[in-house]
């Protein structure tokens, strides 16, 4: 598996790993374990760990630690921690799941990083998960990372309500393989080109494009 060689993880235990790459659609197709078990453990140790960090490293009360942890352990955020170091692209699918573009669906993507999560933990122990966790997720905390959680599309749309202007995306490029496209979206305000935003995925590149123009009208 190629993610095991690119995270420098030696397994004891390979099939954790492949399960937890597993999707029900191919689980049901080849009469194998799914990710879900794995997912459910996965899920409470990434809870505690970020939790840890927050507790450690923020001297916030509790109920903005709560807010500030649920930030950064949902769907959203989960699917960018996966998307970024590809474990998608190591994910088993059944034929049709595969062919509707399950490797790039939301809900699947974030839950195999969850998956994941649990195949380390049971393989190697607290410490090597909360590793993982640390390399692929805390340094979104570190960075103040938003992007992938503030919806700029929904607060473009507010902003141009106001004024009650037209307001039209558009994905303008797109390169590279099928399995890690580059999209290129921009975003018309009243016919004018406003912003521009280049990601994975034609939504994130659509919300980086209405970052952008928000940014341009706070200048303006």
């Amino acid at each position: 598996m190629e993610i095991l060689e690119k995270l420098n993880i030696k397994p004891n235990d390979i099939k954790l790993y492949e399960t937890a790459l597993t999707h029900t659609s191919f689980a049901n197709e080849n009469n194998c374990e799914s990710y879900e078990r794995l997912e459910y453990l996965g899920d409470s140790i990434l809870e505690f760990v970020m939790s840890d960090y927050l507790y450690r490293n923020f001297n916030y009360a509790e109920g903005e630690m709560t807010k500030l942890r649920s930030h950064y352990v949902c769907e959203d955020a989960l699917y960018q921690y996966s998307l970024n170091i590809k474990l998608n692209e190591d994910l088993r699918l059944g034929k049709g799941e595969a062919q509707s573009g399950g490797m790039y669906r939301k809900a699947i993507v974030a839950d195999i990083y969850e998956a994941f999560i649990g195949a380390i933990y049971l393989d190697q122990g607290i410490e090597a998960a909360k590793k993982f966790i640390h390399d692929t997720a805390i340094p979104f905390v570190k960075n103040n990372s938003f992007d992938f959680i503030v919806d700029y599309k929904s607060q473009l749309q507010e902003y141009v309500q106001t004024d009650k202007r037209s307001l039209k995306y558009e994905i303008v490029d797109e390169s590279g393989p099928a399995h890690d496209k580059t999209f290129v979206a921009i975003v018309k305000i009243d016919d004018i080109i406003y912003g521009t935003g280049t990601a994975h995925t034609k939504k994130y590149a659509e919300q980086l494009a209405a970052k952008d123009a928000l940014l341009k009208s706070e200048r303006r």
